[in-house]
């Protein structure tokens, strides 16, 4: 390949949060007609860094070139006048505005704003490249994916031709990546230089052109993707050998703990979502819910935990001594107390599950603050809690006083997963656990889940990631549109098989 000259040159690189060093004399070139991959656990300084090529930090030290010259980048508007432009992990949209409005919003451009060219201009730069956008639809009326559609239009919109991806798929079906990869593919085509920042190996190898790992902060290296291997880069991202093989003990005296029998329930706004579904959950085993995102995983778990209005069915909850007790009609908290606890990662991490600006042991007393019975909460054992959950999962965070919000997306995740876990429950259901978590906390997680196991716990696991599903779980139901598509043996399944019943009702029956 001729010498050709790099789009953007980073050099020297430093960046500190107080005491934290993100980023330390790091190198990188991103080239036009590449897509880049960025690769390194949660903490490793990959956002960081990405964040100052597009003007949100402003480097300690170091010097960025982008097409040769020397740049200096102070705001996200230095950014896109160099034709930068970044994709967020959390969508930065008005939702009661269309998608048009919101891409031409806050642009200076001459003369009255002229939504009907601008929707002309939308439309073009969709049919270029393969987006699917209806520049008049609102934002709130949007999925996920529509949403990030709109994002990467609006820095297209704005003359990008340099474009930073942050965990981009983290939150998509696997239909909705492929189209998100095709699109892209065309873009890296026509020119364009790209950076993805992910964790799922699988997608690297299957996207990326070239890759770049970081490592505390520091860069370790880079090499084209054709010639390394999934191994090869876990390996150089944790500094050391990691064995990648998810354990699945055989369950040990399972009884069952929850049968669940005809649940039906509908949205708000009438839709059913869950349509006659029956299983039962056995202590000492993981069953896993597979389905594509939005055929009813979510509804099923808040049903159990007394979230969701059910329709019709029951839910029993078994206890050891073969005692019985209906959960619908319960309170969550009532159900909580009976042992059966809610770890949902949602979406928007921060919207739901914690408070940004409170540390991490007032998270974790968020928990457990039920237990005590005094009228001052007992502030020591969240503290100690807190402080088990950072040691066991390796939480990157200067302290536990350290509010929530100032900690990298992959360890506010951790934060969450581990107060659940740490609650000892007699039911876990667990849904997105390693959503955005890199490679080595991902098999951290999945070990405390199978300690859980371990202990008898029933265990009901959602994910994303069918791989895992099939590695982790002793039993998969599959969902679709809402019904059981059937119950199979996770040790016996392949992924076509359960892709094929996620897509159509087919397969085998819900017998056991």
């Amino acid at each position: 390949m001729e010498e050709k000259i790099a789009a953007v040159q980073m050099r020297d690189i430093t960046k500190s949060f107080g005491k934290v060093v993100a980023n330390d004399k790091v190198w990188l070139d991103i080239y036009r007609g590449e897509i880049l991959a960025l690769l390194g656990e949660n903490g490793s300084g990959k956002t960081t860094l990405m964040n100052m090529l597009s003007g949100i930090y402003y480097p300690d030290e170091g010097q960025i070139f982008v097409d040769g010259k020397e740049v200096v980048i102070r705001s996200p508007k230095d950014a896109f006048s160099l034709g930068i432009g970044m994709i967020h992990q959390h969508f930065k949209l008005v939702d009661v505005l269309t998608a048009a409005e919101n891409i031409v919003l806050g642009l200076k451009e001459p003369g009255k704003l002229d939504l009907a060219a601008a929707s002309r201009r939308i439309r073009a730069i969709c049919d270029a490249y393969g987006f699917e956008v209806d520049p008049d639809q609102k934002i709130y009326d949007m999925s996920v994916s529509q949403k990030q559609t709109v994002e990467i239009v609006k820095v297209l919109y704005r003359g990008a031709d340099i474009l930073i991806l942050d965990e981009p798929t983290a939150v998509l079906t696997p239909q909705e990546t492929d189209k998100l990869f095709a699109v892209l593919r065309n873009m890296r085509n026509d020119g364009k230089a790209i950076v993805i920042i992910t964790h799922k190996m699988h997608e690297v190898e299957d996207l990326s052109d070239r890759v770049a790992v970081l490592r505390h902060g520091h860069f370790v290296g880079d090499m084209l993707t054709a010639s390394t291997n999934a191994q090869e880069m876990t390996n150089m991202m944790v500094g050391h050998p990691v064995v990648l093989n998810i354990d699945r003990p055989e369950p040990v005296n399972s009884k069952p703990r929850l049968e669940v029998k005809n649940l039906t329930v509908r949205s708000i706004d009438g839709v059913l979502k869950l349509d006659d579904v029956s299983f039962v959950a056995n202590s000492g085993e993981i069953l896993g819910i597979a389905g594509i995102s939005g055929c009813g995983q979510k509804e099923l778990l808040e049903a159990i935990a007394g979230l969701q209005v059910v329709e019709s069915g029951s839910i029993t909850y078994l206890g050891d001594n073969g005692e019985t007790e209906e959960l619908i009609g319960k309170d969550p908290l009532q159900i909580a107390d009976l042992g059966v606890s809610l770890s949902f990662v949602p979406e928007d991490r921060l919207g739901m599950g914690l408070v940004g600006s409170m540390d991490l042991a007032d998270n974790m007393m968020l928990r457990s603050f039920r237990r005590s019975r005094s009228i001052f909460t007992d502030r020591k054992s969240p503290r100690t809690l807190a402080e088990q959950v950072v040691s066991d999962l390796e939480v990157s965070t200067p302290g536990i006083s350290t509010p929530v919000r100032r900690l990298s997306g992959g360890n506010v995740q951790k934060v969450l997963v581990g107060r659940e876990i740490a609650s000892a429950p007699t039911v876990l259901l667990t849904a997105y656990a390693v959503r955005g978590l890199d490679i080595n906390s991902s098999y951290t997680i999945y070990d405390l889940i199978n300690q859980q196991k371990a202990r008898g716990v029933a265990v009901v696991y959602v994910g994303e990631d069918l791989d895992v599903l099939l590695e982790l779980c002793d039993k998969i139901l599959v969902l679709c549109g809402g019904k059981v598509s059937g119950i199979i043996d996770g040790r016996g399944a392949t992924k076509r098989k359960v892709g094929m019943m996620m897509t159509k009702l087919g397969g085998d029956s819900a017998d056991e």
